[in-house]
């Protein structure tokens, strides 16, 4: 694997119907809402027909580094109440896809980002700072996780 090559899985447990988990994550525009590393949401294309395949999203985050990206991700499947699955390009390229499922009482999220970093300065520090930026992506995630847990407690 590429030093510039990175592929995380990230967990959630959320205890919240599935279906609400679902929505939440399907409307990645109210993301900056509930999750606070996700700056900004705009809508580039709209998709193709209700499940919004082939839409195009700008997304804008806000690390836990000193730096921020911005990338846009183009939703290339849906599979209803199971799996999102969206492809990234910009300041990182690859793929993204948000499976679900329940077990119990819990709902169960499983994220699997696989990307390239283009950045001139990541592509060229990835070999020595490569822990860093998972890491990096590690506080990420949990940001969504504690932000999209309290969103389900309030409802």
């Amino acid at each position: 694997m590429s030093a510039t090559r990175f592929e995380l899985v990230t967990h959630w447990r959320l205890e919240a119907e599935l279906e609400r988990v679902w929505v939440q994550l399907c409307d990645s525009d109210s993301w900056p809402s509930w999750w606070s590393s996700v700056a900004r949401v705009e809508l580039l294309r709209p998709g193709h027909g209700p499940d919004g395949v082939g839409a195009i999203r700008r997304l804008h985050w806000k690390t836990a580094l000193p730096y921020d990206l911005v990338f846009d991700v183009e939703m290339i499947a849906i599979e209803p109440m199971g799996r999102i699955e969206g492809r990234a390009f910009g300041q990182l390229v690859g793929t993204g896809v948000w499976t679900l499922r329940r077990e119990g009482g819990v709902t169960i999220v499983r994220y699997d980002w696989t990307v390239e970093v283009t950045k001139s300065w990541m592509r060229l520090l990835a070999p020595l700072l490569r822990p860093v930026f998972a890491w990096n992506h590690g506080v990420v995630m949990r940001r969504g996780e504690a932000g999209l847990a309290r969103l389900l407690q309030a409802e």
